[in-house]
């Protein structure tokens, strides 16, 4: 009997040894089966993919000063913009088969983290021009868990609107706005067509947690999960430019705008004080604001008589914003005396060159290494070490007409660092 016992414990024990050694083969099968059927390579942006990659993107982002100059020279060959820039066309084609447009062009198709699925962002892109430059922007910011509403003005070429539509049409989370706007710089029309986005983002999603607002030539300077830790970061709060009203631009409030023909135009007559006795302030078109912001835009009265006082300003996406987030009541609401004002460079929304903050060691910022539109820097490859040390979420402007080394290489900084964080 008792040899008999021992004989069923030794059963047992080999038996249990059989069964575990079988558990950890199956569970290790399945690890190497994960790993070999998820491969992550094919989205990475590698060197000899596009003309220009014929630079060093990383002697460019580190500083290289021969490097830089070697693409600065690249860039304004005949040839090289002959090769990089992209017609509206070949957007519309490549988008029929939306399949191969997300994998040639390397659209991200899931979530990289538990922290960005559960932190989703909300999107608005005012587009007139350039799709060569909105479709780059789009697939640099693009994650599944975001909202992406695209806003094309109504007097944009018919190759620009039926390109970006095709774009869009491959994206369940991208759609254009429901309602276009003949925007008009200066003007209300331009606020017109971000609230028109904030509208239909607000209603398509209660998930997003913030919303940001972009043109067709701005570009990220940070991952989607860098971005993500910025905005927990706020803790609630807005990041946005809003100073006291310097009296040189009082005459954009104080007097009555209209469009005529095509622009913008004081009437030269007054306007009513703001309503409620409210401040104006002074600030920028770009926001990062909370969802309980937005909430406040769309429902309070305080806010909608504000948005009808300001229907006839000049630039009033210069005042509204900036005014709004320093109204009590308003969701991460500032105090409106001038030592809580924000300026541009304390605020994490744009990175913007203005010509004349430019200079030497006593100045705002480095001179620009590109061009100058309209007294802001398009940014060339001679800005980007520069750009990347700063704490701003995006930069404006890039342009791949001027200088598409710029863009490529920011836009492989970044896919590449996002994609460290899966290995």
């Amino acid at each position: 009997m008792a040899l008999k016992k021992i004989r069923e414990r030794q059963f047992w024990k080999l038996m249990l040894v059989g069964v575990l050694t079988c558990f950890f083969i199956i569970m290790l099968s399945v690890v190497i089966y994960r790993e070999k059927q998820i491969d992550y390579s094919w989205l990475e942006f590698l060197d000899d993919e596009t003309p220009e990659d014929k630079c060093n993107c990383r002697k460019i982002i580190q500083g290289d000063i021969e490097e830089i100059e070697d693409a600065k020279l690249l860039a304004i060959t005949k040839t090289f913009k002959n090769q990089t820039r992209i017609a509206d066309e070949h957007y519309t084609e490549l988008a029929k088969d939306c399949e191969r447009f997300r994998m040639t062009r390397k659209y991200i198709p899931f979530t990289l983290s538990e922290e960005e699925e559960a932190f989703p962002l909300a999107y608005s892109i005012v587009v007139h021009h350039k799709v060569q430059n909105f479709e780059r922007l789009l697939r640099s910011i693009y994650a599944p868990q975001n909202f992406y509403c695209v806003h094309v003005d109504t007097k944009s070429p018919e190759s620009t609107r039926t390109a970006i539509s095709a774009i869009v049409s491959c994206f369940d989370n991208v759609f254009i706005a429901s309602k276009l706007e003949n925007v008009v710089y200066a003007s209300w029309s331009r606020v017109q067509a971000d609230m028109n986005c904030i509208k239909d983002l607000y209603q398509i999603s209660d998930r997003w947690k913030y919303f940001i607002n972009l043109c067709g030539q701005d570009f990220p300077m940070k991952t989607n999960l860098e971005m993500v830790h910025a905005l927990k970061g706020l803790r609630g709060g807005n990041s946005l430019e809003t100073e006291t009203m310097p009296s040189y631009k009082e005459f954009r409030w104080k007097k009555r705008h209209i469009v005529k023909d095509g622009g913008i135009h004081n009437t030269n007559e007054d306007k009513e004080p703001p309503p409620s006795g409210i401040k104006v302030l002074s600030g920028g078109a770009y926001i990062v604001v909370s969802r309980a912001f937005i909430r406040f835009v769309l429902e309070d009265p305080k806010a909608q008589e504000l948005i009808l006082w300001s229907n006839d300003t000049y630039s009033p996406d210069e005042i509204l914003w900036a005014t709004m987030q320093r109204m009590p009541g308003v969701p991460g609401y500032i105090r409106s005396h001038s030592k809580y004002d924000r300026t541009d460079m304390n605020s994490i929304s744009r990175l913007i060159k203005w010509e004349y903050h430019e200079g030497a060691y006593d100045a705002v910022y480095p001179p620009c290494q590109g061009i100058h539109i309209r007294a802001i820097c398009v940014y060339g490859v001679g800005d980007l070490q520069w750009m990347l040390e700063q704490s701003h979420l995006f930069a404006n402007k890039f342009d791949t007409d001027f200088d598409p080394i710029a863009m490529r290489c920011l836009e492989k900084h970044l896919r590449n660092k996002a994609l460290q964080t899966l290995h």
